[in-house]
Protein backbone atom coordinates (compact mmCIF):
# COMPACT_ATOMS: atom_id res chain seq x y z
CA UNK A 1 0.00 0.00 0.00
CA UNK A 2 1.47 3.15 -1.10
CA UNK A 3 1.90 6.48 1.21
CA UNK A 4 -0.60 9.26 1.13
CA UNK A 5 -0.55 12.01 -0.60
CA UNK A 6 0.82 15.07 1.56
CA UNK A 7 -0.91 18.40 1.07
CA UNK A 8 2.15 20.90 0.22
CA UNK A 9 1.05 23.81 3.23
CA UNK A 10 2.82 25.47 6.07
CA UNK A 11 3.03 23.32 8.79
CA UNK A 12 1.46 24.45 12.04
CA UNK A 13 2.88 22.38 14.67
CA UNK A 14 6.22 23.46 15.61
CA UNK A 15 7.46 20.30 16.42
CA UNK A 16 6.43 18.71 13.42
CA UNK A 17 7.58 21.76 11.14
CA UNK A 18 11.05 21.73 12.43
CA UNK A 19 11.34 17.40 12.28
CA UNK A 20 10.17 17.76 8.68
CA UNK A 21 12.21 20.23 7.60
CA UNK A 22 15.86 19.02 8.97
CA UNK A 23 14.61 15.67 7.26
CA UNK A 24 14.05 17.48 3.75
CA UNK A 25 16.97 19.41 4.50
CA UNK A 26 19.48 16.52 4.45
CA UNK A 27 17.58 14.93 1.23
CA UNK A 28 17.92 17.83 -0.80
CA UNK A 29 21.81 18.11 0.40
CA UNK A 30 22.21 14.53 -0.57
CA UNK A 31 20.20 15.27 -4.11
CA UNK A 32 22.85 17.87 -4.89
CA UNK A 33 26.28 15.90 -3.77
CA UNK A 34 24.68 13.08 -6.14
CA UNK A 35 24.02 15.41 -9.20
CA UNK A 36 27.39 16.73 -9.01
CA UNK A 37 29.34 13.39 -8.69
CA UNK A 38 26.88 11.50 -11.20
CA UNK A 39 26.16 14.08 -13.84
CA UNK A 40 29.70 16.37 -13.24
CA UNK A 41 27.42 19.29 -12.41
CA UNK A 42 28.15 22.58 -10.71
CA UNK A 43 25.73 22.95 -7.62
CA UNK A 44 25.26 25.71 -5.18
CA UNK A 45 22.66 25.03 -2.52
CA UNK A 46 22.33 27.83 0.06
CA UNK A 47 18.96 27.47 2.51
CA UNK A 48 18.47 29.50 5.82
CA UNK A 49 16.13 27.61 8.22
CA UNK A 50 13.26 30.24 9.92
CA UNK A 51 15.67 30.62 12.97
CA UNK A 52 18.07 31.72 10.55
CA UNK A 53 20.76 29.08 10.46
CA UNK A 54 22.19 28.60 7.39
CA UNK A 55 23.17 25.37 5.57
CA UNK A 56 25.53 25.35 2.12
CA UNK A 57 26.56 23.03 -0.54
CA UNK A 58 28.81 24.25 -3.18
CA UNK A 59 30.51 22.49 -5.64
CA UNK A 60 32.78 24.53 -6.57
CA UNK A 61 33.72 28.17 -5.21
CA UNK A 62 30.26 30.07 -4.47
CA UNK A 63 31.30 33.31 -5.65
CA UNK A 64 32.89 32.15 -8.96
CA UNK A 65 29.09 30.24 -9.92
CA UNK A 66 27.72 33.77 -8.98
CA UNK A 67 29.84 35.47 -11.57
CA UNK A 68 28.44 32.77 -13.96
CA UNK A 69 25.23 33.24 -13.24
CA UNK A 70 25.37 36.83 -13.63
CA UNK A 71 27.30 36.37 -16.74
CA UNK A 72 25.18 33.65 -18.03
CA UNK A 73 21.63 35.66 -16.78
CA UNK A 74 22.25 39.32 -17.19
CA UNK A 75 21.14 39.81 -14.16
CA UNK A 76 23.67 42.60 -11.80
CA UNK A 77 24.37 40.94 -8.20
CA UNK A 78 26.84 43.03 -7.81
CA UNK A 79 26.48 47.16 -8.01
CA UNK A 80 29.79 49.53 -9.52
CA UNK A 81 31.30 49.31 -5.50
CA UNK A 82 31.70 45.97 -5.55
CA UNK A 83 32.87 45.47 -9.02
CA UNK A 84 35.73 48.24 -8.21
CA UNK A 85 36.38 46.38 -4.83
CA UNK A 86 36.63 42.65 -6.76
CA UNK A 87 38.97 44.12 -9.19
CA UNK A 88 41.36 45.74 -6.33
CA UNK A 89 41.17 42.65 -4.45
CA UNK A 90 42.70 41.32 -7.80
CA UNK A 91 45.06 43.99 -8.41
CA UNK A 92 46.32 43.27 -4.95
CA UNK A 93 46.30 39.56 -5.30
CA UNK A 94 48.35 39.88 -8.39
CA UNK A 95 50.64 42.31 -6.94
CA UNK A 96 51.53 40.23 -3.88
CA UNK A 97 51.91 37.36 -6.41
CA UNK A 98 55.20 39.50 -7.92
CA UNK A 99 56.46 40.54 -5.11
CA UNK A 100 56.69 36.52 -4.20
CA UNK A 101 58.73 35.96 -7.57
CA UNK A 102 60.62 38.88 -6.91
CA UNK A 103 61.45 38.10 -3.18
CA UNK A 104 62.39 34.60 -4.34
CA UNK A 105 64.72 35.80 -6.84
CA UNK A 106 66.69 38.17 -4.34
CA UNK A 107 67.19 34.95 -2.71
CA UNK A 108 68.58 33.26 -5.55
CA UNK A 109 65.92 30.76 -6.57
CA UNK A 110 64.09 30.23 -9.60
CA UNK A 111 66.43 31.81 -11.63
CA UNK A 112 66.45 29.55 -14.23
CA UNK A 113 64.33 30.84 -16.62
CA UNK A 114 65.65 34.35 -16.13
CA UNK A 115 67.55 35.63 -19.31
CA UNK A 116 70.74 38.10 -18.70
CA UNK A 117 68.37 41.51 -19.48
CA UNK A 118 65.59 40.13 -16.49
CA UNK A 119 69.02 38.89 -14.25
CA UNK A 120 70.97 42.80 -14.15
CA UNK A 121 68.07 44.69 -12.77
CA UNK A 122 68.28 41.91 -9.81
CA UNK A 123 71.83 42.09 -9.51
CA UNK A 124 71.63 46.38 -9.06
CA UNK A 125 69.08 45.18 -6.43
CA UNK A 126 71.47 43.16 -4.77
CA UNK A 127 74.60 45.74 -4.56
CA UNK A 128 71.99 48.81 -3.71
CA UNK A 129 71.38 45.79 -0.60
CA UNK A 130 74.57 45.61 0.17
CA UNK A 131 75.77 49.16 0.31
CA UNK A 132 73.17 49.67 2.44
CA UNK A 133 74.01 46.86 4.50
CA UNK A 134 77.61 47.78 4.83
CA UNK A 135 76.66 52.18 5.49
CA UNK A 136 74.46 50.65 8.80
CA UNK A 137 77.47 48.18 9.96
CA UNK A 138 79.72 51.00 9.72
CA UNK A 139 77.49 53.53 12.01
CA UNK A 140 77.05 50.71 14.46
CA UNK A 141 80.64 50.61 14.85
CA UNK A 142 81.26 53.85 15.03
CA UNK A 143 78.29 54.57 17.54
CA UNK A 144 80.58 51.60 19.46
CA UNK A 145 83.95 53.00 19.17
CA UNK A 146 82.70 56.58 20.63
CA UNK A 147 81.29 54.52 23.81
CA UNK A 148 84.53 52.51 23.97
CA UNK A 149 86.05 56.32 23.81
CA UNK A 150 83.55 57.40 26.50
CA UNK A 151 84.04 54.62 28.94
CA UNK A 152 88.19 54.59 28.44
CA UNK A 153 88.32 58.22 29.16
CA UNK A 154 85.80 57.92 32.58
CA UNK A 155 88.11 55.33 33.60
CA UNK A 156 91.31 57.64 33.02
CA UNK A 157 89.75 59.75 35.60
CA UNK A 158 88.35 57.13 38.02
CA UNK A 159 92.38 55.86 38.43
CA UNK A 160 93.69 59.39 38.69
CA UNK A 161 91.27 60.31 40.99
CA UNK A 162 92.19 56.79 43.53
CA UNK A 163 95.73 58.20 42.70
CA UNK A 164 95.49 61.56 43.87
CA UNK A 165 93.63 59.77 47.65
CA UNK A 166 96.38 57.50 48.13
CA UNK A 167 99.11 59.72 47.92
CA UNK A 168 96.88 61.82 50.04
CA UNK A 169 96.29 59.35 52.82
CA UNK A 170 100.15 58.37 52.79
CA UNK A 171 101.07 61.80 53.34
CA UNK A 172 98.38 62.42 56.32
CA UNK A 173 100.36 58.85 57.66
CA UNK A 174 103.98 60.49 57.37
CA UNK A 175 102.78 63.38 58.99
CA UNK A 176 101.73 61.23 62.21
CA UNK A 177 104.23 59.29 62.66
CA UNK A 178 107.11 62.13 62.73
CA UNK A 179 104.83 64.54 64.59
CA UNK A 180 103.09 62.29 66.69
CA UNK A 181 99.85 64.80 65.67
CA UNK A 182 97.15 64.37 63.15
CA UNK A 183 95.57 67.17 61.54
CA UNK A 184 92.86 67.72 64.61
CA UNK A 185 95.52 68.48 66.73
CA UNK A 186 95.17 65.32 68.26
CA UNK A 187 98.24 62.94 69.28
CA UNK A 188 98.09 59.41 67.45
CA UNK A 189 97.50 57.84 70.55
CA UNK A 190 93.79 59.42 70.73
CA UNK A 191 94.54 61.93 74.47
CA UNK A 192 94.75 64.99 73.51
CA UNK A 193 97.62 66.99 73.97
CA UNK A 194 96.80 70.56 76.14
CA UNK A 195 99.76 73.81 75.42
CA UNK A 196 101.37 74.42 78.59
CA UNK A 197 100.80 78.05 80.30
CA UNK A 198 103.54 80.54 79.26
CA UNK A 199 103.24 81.86 82.78
CA UNK A 200 106.61 82.41 84.98
CA UNK A 201 105.45 80.26 87.56
CA UNK A 202 104.02 77.74 85.34
CA UNK A 203 101.87 76.65 87.52
CA UNK A 204 98.67 74.26 86.67
CA UNK A 205 96.27 74.79 90.13
CA UNK A 206 94.40 71.55 91.02
CA UNK A 207 92.16 72.24 94.20
CA UNK A 208 90.29 70.03 96.81
CA UNK A 209 88.00 71.25 99.69
CA UNK A 210 88.03 68.54 102.48
CA UNK A 211 84.65 68.88 104.21
CA UNK A 212 84.57 68.07 108.36
CA UNK A 213 82.66 65.26 109.39
CA UNK A 214 82.06 67.49 112.47
CA UNK A 215 80.36 70.29 112.41
CA UNK A 216 82.62 71.95 114.89
CA UNK A 217 85.76 71.55 112.86
CA UNK A 218 86.79 74.37 110.19
CA UNK A 219 87.39 73.71 106.86
CA UNK A 220 90.71 73.09 105.08
CA UNK A 221 91.92 73.99 101.80
CA UNK A 222 95.25 72.78 99.98
CA UNK A 223 97.05 74.14 96.88
CA UNK A 224 99.17 71.87 95.09
CA UNK A 225 101.63 73.68 92.98
CA UNK A 226 104.12 72.25 90.75
CA UNK A 227 107.30 71.31 91.90
CA UNK A 228 108.99 73.50 89.33
CA UNK A 229 108.43 76.31 91.61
Amino acid sequence: MGRGKIEIKRIENSTNRQVTYSKRKNGILKKAKEITILCDAHVSLVIFSSTGKMNEYCSSPLIKQLDRYQKASGNKLWDAKHEYLSAEVDRVKKENDNMQIELRHLKGEDLTPLNPRELIPIESALDDGIVGVKAKIKEHYRALKKRTRMLEEDNKRLLTRLQQMEIHGRVEMDTVENTGYNNNNQKADGIRDYPAHNDNHHQVPFGFQVQPMQPNLTTVTTTTTNNNK
